[in-house]
């Protein structure tokens, strides 16, 4: 899958073998051009450290209307590079993910669906801009707007 920005592109290796419900819902949202246009609302640069996509809205409140079961949760861990899905409980998923740029501990809570497998340079870079805290400390809207201008998944 390749996000690409308005900062560049960003390359994920899906794992479809174990999160395979996630994986296909990506594909199906991003051939309907779901994703397009939307801006990355979210950045943490305390305790965790990720950049939160995936809502058209740019609220944090928005998805696609359907939501899936979590997969793949046994023994995960969230290192820089980690591809993961944002929720707001057991049994949430929709389309709105998140990009792990720094190592973050973080409960085994979060479906890891893919590795980021170049790109890492541009979501650093992003993060390096900080947010505005529009959430708290270090928990905001990313200082450096991030635009998804569209998300493609091609077979590997």
């Amino acid at each position: 899958m390749t996000l690409h920005t308005n900062r560049g592109d960003i390359v994920i290796a899906l794992n479809a073998a174990k999160a395979p419900h996630t994986v296909n819902s990506f594909n199906f949202l991003a051939g309907q051009k779901f994703f397009d246009g939307s801006r990355c609302h979210r950045l943490t640069t305390q305790g965790i450290y990720v950049l939160q996509c995936g809502d058209p809205t740019g609220t944090g409140t928005g998805g696609p209307g359907y939501q899936f079961q979590d997969e793949n949760l046994a023994g995960a861990t969230y290192p820089a590079g980690t591809v993961a899905m944002a929720n707001a409980g057991p049994g949430t998923n929709g389309s709105q993910f998140f990009l792990v740029y720094k190592d973050t501990a973080l409960p085994p809570s979060y479906t890891p669906f893919g590795t980021i497998s170049s790109g890492l340079d541009v979501l650093t870079k992003i993060a390096a801009g900080g947010d505005d805290e529009s959430n708290g400390a270090g928990d905001g809207h990313p200082k450096i707007d991030v635009v998804l201008t569209t998300v493609t998944v091609t077979a590997g």
